[in-house]
Order: structure tokens, then C-alpha cells, then sequence
């Protein structure tokens, strides 16, 4: 079990996998530059090494994908030529817990955000002459990547996720059930922005609903500004970004 060299974290090499390599190179391909080519390959003595053919600011695309493989929970060596990822770090999955309950926390729990935002994309598609049957899939797309969540999730798809040790069992199972309540949430703020976008668009009034929402607040006024009163008329109220700051507030970085 090799210790951090700082003394601030451990980790456990875990059993290389075809499966493990191509996870890895999918995270790192989608936070690497639009077009980059990303190698894997095998450690002598276990783990991965990452590199890209990229000639230019190898040591910054180094650092955005190892950040991203230690939210997943895996020990990274960033280096200038390469990055190594080494097994499960025990401080990468707290972190990585404490990610996940943040974002339940804080962004996943601000459904009238999802709703303003997809008015107001709604609307900008339109005036923009966004073709209409599109709108609804462009405001959920948009949606999911602001989200950040649903692609984190989607990478580690097929992966077994397994330690030897029972305290690193414990935290993994523990994650594994952060991501279910993540997943879900997420596909609920999917679901209220495609509704909402349909009904700014003409469409029924939304049927969706959380308990955890009030009925009467921002969504519905948010719906009601956008929907016009004359159901076979055009739509003539638009929301613009001159919604006040204290609508949509930011959210640190960290804590999406």
C-alpha cells in the first residue's frame, strides 16, 4: 500500500482492466482540448500512464485531467511529458463524497434555477430563429452540461469499482450511493427543463413536480411570464437577462 510522500493521503493500486484504461482515456479525453488525442497505457509495476500527442501546454491539459480522475477517487502523478494514475486514493473519494453531497445540497436543490435558466435559453433560442423542434433537446443539452454531473457519472459507467481493503469498500459504497441520489436529481432537473421549454414553446402547462419544491414560487411565475394568455396567439412576453443578480445566484466551482 504506497504511502503519499506528503503524509496527507494513501492509496491502493488496483488490478489494471481493459475496462479501467478505457474509463480513464474517456474522462481524460472530455476534459483535454476539443480534438486532442489521448494515449493510455500500461505502468510497469501497475496503474496507467496518460499522454497526448498536443505539443503545446501539455502541463496545464496534465492538470485538468488529473483533476478530474481525482474527483473519480484515483491517485494521480502529474508530471510534464505524462500523468500516471495509480489506484484508489482514500482523500480523493472523501473529496469525492463531499462533492457529491454538495451538490446535493446546493446546486440540485435549486430547481427554480433549472427553471429560469431554461426560459431564459428557451427564449434566446427562439429570437435567434433556432429551428423549434430542436429547442427542447438544445436547452436539456445545455442543461446536462452545466449540470456537470450527468457526464461525471456517465464516465464511470461499466466500471467495477472494487478495494481490498474494508475501510476503501466502505467509502466506495458509501459514493456509490451519493451517485444514485445525484443521478437521479439530475434527471429531474432534465425532466422540469424540458417541460418548462415545451410550455414556453406553446405547449401543455408542466405536470412535473418534487416534493422538496414549493408549488407556488419561481417556476410558475417563471411559466406564467413566458406562456401567453391567449393560447392560439403568438407569444409575446419575453424574459430576458435582466432578471435581478439575486435570481440566479453562482455557485462555486467546487461545489457543483
Amino acid at each position: 500500500m504506497p504511502i503519499d510522500p506528503h503524509g496527507i493521503s494513501w492509496f491502493v493500486r488496483t488490478p489494471r482492466s481493459p475496462a479501467q484504461d478505457r474509463i480513464i482515456q474517456r474522462i481524460c479525453v472530455r476534459a483535454a482540448p476539443e480534438g486532442a488525442q489521448v494515449h493510455v497505457a500500461t505502468l510497469p509495476l501497475g496503474g496507467v500512464q496518460v499522454w497526448t500527442d498536443s505539443s503545446r501546454d501539455q502541463w496545464i491539459i496534465h492538470h485538468r485531467m488529473a483533476r478530474e480522475l481525482r474527483l473519480a477517487g484515483w491517485h494521480t502523478e502529474t508530471g510534464a511529458e505524462r500523468l500516471m494514475v495509480l489506484g484508489w486514493s482514500a482523500a480523493c473519494l472523501i473529496h469525492r463524497a463531499r462533492m457529491l453531497a454538495a451538490a446535493l445540497s446546493g446546486r440540485l436543490a435549486d430547481y427554480d434555477r433549472t427553471t429560469l435558466a431554461a426560459v431564459i435559453t428557451a427564449n434566446r433560442l427562439r429570437e435567434d430563429g433556432h429551428p423549434v423542434e430542436e429547442i427542447v433537446p438544445e436547452v436539456v443539452s445545455r442543461l446536462e452540461r452545466e449540470l456537470r454531473w450527468p457526464a461525471r457519472l456517465a464516465d464511470l459507467e461499466g466500471l467495477n469499482r472494487t478495494a481490498s481493503l474494508e475501510p476503501m469498500r466502505l467509502r466506495l459504497a458509501q459514493i456509490a450511493g451519493l451517485e444514485t441520489q445525484v443521478g437521479r436529481r439530475c434527471a429531474e432537473h432534465l425532466a422540469l427543463a424540458s417541460q418548462v421549454t415545451a410550455t414556453v414553446l406553446g405547449g401543455d402547462q408542466p405536470t412535473w413536480s418534487s416534493p422538496d419544491v414549493p408549488r407556488a414560487g419561481l417556476t410558475e411565475r417563471m411559466v406564467a411570464a413566458s406562456v401567453p394568455n391567449q393560447p392560439d396567439g403568438p407569444l409575446t412576453t419575453t424574459v430576458t437577462g435582466g432578471v435581478p443578480a439575486a435570481a440566479t445566484p453562482s455557485y462555486a466551482e467546487s461545489a457543483r
